[in-house]
């Protein structure tokens, strides 16, 4: 098979993100859902929607969102609202949180290695192709956060993601902690709920991940530690494991003085299992061509 290809930019302009999605040989149409992570109340690292408004409007697509699966003022669907209010995505995006009534619509993983199904946010059927703008940081329990964890927890409904979490033991966001499964089975949990949405979006969806504010912890943490690697760039593909193997990379060959704490965070949580999982579903690939396209 044919090495997929990540365009990569050490620029990093609200200007320059739409230069990556051009990169792409993939024109998105129809009714556009652009998938970002809203931040947590408190978060410092998030990306901000003043940065992303170019590339949103660009595509004229609508922020969606789904309600969270742990305490915060993410996690029911009107304090979700306020917070959006709050950080501003509403002041310039129609917004859309996708399982604001509760509501989920299943999705069979038929080769799904822990989990056969996956649980999104049942406004996902509104929306005719899909651009995922991913914030690439760590995370405290998957070890990092790039465009397959937006593809898994970020388009699953809140019982999606309890049941992502719990490897399918549950859907009930308020029981998954009491009993949460290996650290190997949530993994490839994510990577099966993965698999189940890039397989629903192929060939219509695009994946931008920024290497900016690039913390050990995610922009779900309230009370995360402030970053750690200075920024890296941007990142495109259409393959979202070669996007993340790529951005993983980048780390490995940096000589950042807070490389060795960030990948501390990835190797204590088996981080690049998901990768490996990934992979074997058949959805993306772990080798992949480099374009910088500065050069």
């Amino acid at each position: 098979m044919e090495k997929p290809n990540v365009y990569f930019s050490k620029i990093i302009t609200p200007e320059r993100v739409i230069d990556m999605y051009k990169c792409i040989d993939l024109k998105l149409e129809g009714n556009i859902g652009v998938k970002v992570h809203s931040g947590e109340d408190g978060n410092q690292n998030y990306l901000r929607p003043e940065f992303l408004k170019a590339m949103i409007d660009y595509v004229s697509g609508t922020v969606i969102e789904c309600n969270t699966a742990y305490s915060g003022e993410r996690n029911t669907t009107s304090k979700h609202q306020r917070l959006i209010a709050k950080h501003g995505w509403n002041k310039y995006f129609p917004v859309d949180i996708m399982d604001e009534n509760d509501d989920d619509i299943v999705i069979d993983i038929p080769n799904g290695k822990t989990i056969k199904k996956d649980y999104l946010g049942n406004h996902i059927q509104r929306y005719d192709s899909i651009l995922v703008l991913s914030h690439f940081k760590g995370h405290p329990m998957g070890g990092f956060g790039g465009a397959l964890k937006q593809l898994s927890i970020g388009f699953a409904s809140s019982r999606g993601k309890a049941y992502i979490h719990s490897a399918g033991r549950t859907l009930d966001q308020y029981n998954l902690w009491n009993d949460l499964p290996p650290q190997n089975d949530f993994l490839s949990s994510m990577a099966d709920a993965a698999s189940a949405m890039h397989n629903l979006y192929k060939g219509k969806i695009i994946y931008i991940s920024l290497m900016v504010n690039m913390s050990v912890d995610c922009d779900c943490c309230s009370d995360a530690e402030d970053p750690c690697l200075k920024d890296i760039g941007i990142l495109a593909s259409t393959d979202p494991v070669a996007l993340d193997q790529a951005c993983v990379d980048l780390i490995l060959q940096s000589k950042d003085k807070g490389r060795d704490h960030f990948l501390e965070r990835v190797n204590s949580r088996n981080g690049t299992y998901i990768l490996e999982c990934a992979e074997q579903l058949g959805f993306g690939s772990r080798e992949y061509n480099l374009i910088d396209i500065d050069n």
